[in-house]
């Protein structure tokens, strides 16, 4: 039997991450919303937690959407050493799966022009989906259960009402750390019930203003409850964490003591004049799916 198109299985990939980012929550996600209906205190708060949770087995039991927005669409390819695909043809796979997933499905479509707001119809266009690329090393490819000639598709698909509570500020290292605390808090605060919490906050923190900015939405995917391998950021991703919880704006902003599910912080190094810091929020769906492909056209689905 000839070995399948390698760009047709990743298209085929892209297409279903696509799908079930929008109809699935993750295991992690369903776990962390059920304890924060357990510990709520607010009455209110439990009884909005309780409708999220019931949201969630609907969508999963009529294979429907968990939520209407389709999202503006994220993609993280990871690669390992050894993969022969070329990554401009990985790309347009990429962008032909996700047409297939807007028209085939059908979801709706949300890509438009900045400025004439004509909509393609596909959720593509210029520059979308968005494209991150990562070479993860050995530890860090068996933690995914990638193949060193494997590639790995993660689909992020970002609602407006968290995409737009985004935010970036550029500190310098006499601001010190109590500054970029207080902004994670603040940016929380500001963003009150827009994002539906309880939200997934991820942080960048270092690098350059895009970096750190595309840092912060890498957050989002790691799993809630996984720490950084950096002890100073991992103490500090708790701190922030409790900290977020006491400020009281609660499940859909409508009070408790759950305002977030988790925080997580990626960091890199930074010049030694700059410190900037990128805040990034997941509504309570946090929308996310992978596919991990190996050589042999075999495709494994997961979060």
């Amino acid at each position: 039997m000839p070995s399948p198109d390698p760009y047709a299985v990743v298209e085929e990939a892209a297409k279903q991450t696509y799908i079930r980012a929008l109809k699935l929550v993750p295991p992690d996600v369903k776990a962390a919303l059920r304890r924060a209906a357990d510990t709520e205190t607010s009455e209110t708060g439990r009884d909005t937690l309780g409708i999220i949770l019931q949201n969630i087995d609907i969508a999963e039991d009529n294979d429907m959407l968990v939520c209407q927005d389709t999202g503006t669409v994220v993609f993280w390819v990871q690669t390992g050493h050894d993969c022969a695909l070329n990554l401009a043809d990985v790309e347009a796979a990429v962008g032909r799966g996700t047409e297939r997933a807007t028209i085939e499905h059908p979801l709706r479509p949300n890509a438009v022009h900045p400025v004439t707001r004509a909509n393609t119809m596909t959720n593509t266009g210029r520059h979308l989906p968005a494209m991150h690329y990562e070479f993860p090393d050995e530890a860090e490819r068996a933690r995914l259960g990638l193949a060193a000639d494997g590639l790995r598709l993660t689909c992020l698909p970002k609602g407006s009402g968290s995409e737009n509570m985004s935010f970036l500020k550029m500190f310098v290292p006499a601001d010190g750390v109590a500054a970029v605390k207080r902004f994670v808090l603040e940016c929380i605060v500001d963003a009150g019930p827009k994002p539906c919490p309880p939200t997934i906050v991820g942080v960048g923190l270092g690098g350059t203003a895009d970096l750190c900015a595309a840092l912060a939405k890498r957050a989002l995917l790691r799993p809630l409850g996984t720490r950084n391998d950096d002890p100073v950021i991992a103490a500090l991703e708790v701190e922030l964490e409790a900290a977020a919880n006491e400020l009281g704006i609660g499940p859909m902003g409508l009070g408790g003591r759950n305002t977030i599910l988790g925080l997580a912080i990626e960091h890199a190094h930074t010049h030694i004049t700059q410190n900037p810091v990128a805040v990034n929020l997941q509504c309570w769906a946090a929308r996310r799916s992978s596919a991990t492909m190996g050589a042999d056209g075999a495709v494994e689905y997961g979060f």
